[in-house]
């Protein structure tokens, strides 16, 4: 099992640290998100690092040469407790590894079916808390919706949503 420890970027710089160290030897891994934002009136989806400004990297031999992560270009530190990096528990990695699709982009929930509570994690209608009514194809799902007092029906992709959290069902508890 690989130990994994976090090392933290420069600003805006995740992808040129990570290059340089996948060129050292270094497994890194950097879960994604897609989040949706508002740029110029519309709504547009962006893949970001679900850890801004963090990567998590692993070296496959027992004594790993630290001093390199701290001298590449792109990195501000390795995340280190008492002078000594700090490994990250596998558990939390093997976690984050399995909510990852096969680009590495963490799906909020892949196991919702008819008749859950779901909360819309991203989009125009983010927070808002909804029942699926039934699954449709390519990876959508019918939620029915309690907006302005009246029941709405919403196709939402699935990865676009996660379990409920016994929220309200409009954002800011109205």
């Amino acid at each position: 099992m690989q130990t994994w420890f976090l090392v933290q970027t420069k600003a805006n710089a995740s992808a040129i640290a990570r290059r340089n160290l996948e060129r050292q030897g270094f497994a890194v891994f950097q879960p994604m998100e897609r989040r949706t934002i508002a740029r110029r009136g519309r709504f547009v989806d962006q893949i970001r690092p679900y850890f801004g400004g963090y990567l998590f990297v692993s070296y496959p031999t027992s004594t790993p040469p630290w001093s390199l992560v701290n001298s590449t270009y792109g990195v501000s530190r390795l995340v280190s407790f008492g002078g000594r990096p700090a490994p990250v528990p596998g558990q939390i990695i093997a976690s984050l590894q399995d909510s990852c699709d096969e680009n590495g982009t963490i799906s909020l929930d892949r196991s919702i079916s008819p008749g859950d509570e779901v909360e819309i994690a991203v989009g125009a209608m983010k927070d808002f808390v909804g029942r699926v009514e039934h699954l449709a194809p390519n990876h959508r799902a019918i939620v029915l919706l309690d907006f302005m007092g009246k029941q709405t029906k919403m196709v939402v992709n699935k990865a676009y949503l996660r379990a409920a959290s016994g929220r309200s069902k409009q954002p800011g508890g109205r």
